[in-house]
């Protein structure tokens, strides 16, 4: 069984907080334990605080959650100036640096991360949390 939420939000920080609380709804919906879904919630912010922050762009980006039996998959879409993911860098915990940790975040915190980028052309994270 497939289900999806598609969601349209203006690229202005205070709208972050809807993109949370869907996260979180759909997440409890589908049986993740709280520490799960504060995690999903914690990844899902700093995903769309990247769209808004780095992709150059004033327009909406987009949010699909997809709720599988097994796992919810969220893609987070923007169409900005995009990025060169040859030269993202891991922070280092000895140089902890200002831009880079969202990505570091994401990864940490959620099963599978996959980012698609390419300069000029926009940025897709999709995240995805097993359901256990």
């Amino acid at each position: 069984m497939r289900e999806s939420i598609n969601m349209s939000l203006p690229s202005k920080p205070e709208y972050v907080s809807v993109a949370r609380l869907t996260a979180s709804f759909v997440a409890n919906q589908m049986g993740f334990d709280i520490e799960t879904i504060e995690d999903i919630k914690l990844a899902v912010g700093e995903a769309c605080n990247n769209a808004i922050l780095h992709s150059g762009s004033d327009e909406t980006y987009k949010l699909e959650f997809i709720k599988l039996s097994d796992n919810l998959t969220i893609e987070v879409i923007d169409h900005g100036k995009g990025f060169s993911i040859e030269k993202y860098k891991k922070p280092e915990a000895e140089e902890l640096q200002e831009s880079g940790l969202g990505l570091f975040i994401i990864k940490s915190l959620m099963d599978s991360v996959e980012i698609e980028t390419s300069e000029g052309q926009g940025t897709k994270i999709i995240m995805s949390k097993i359901v256990e």
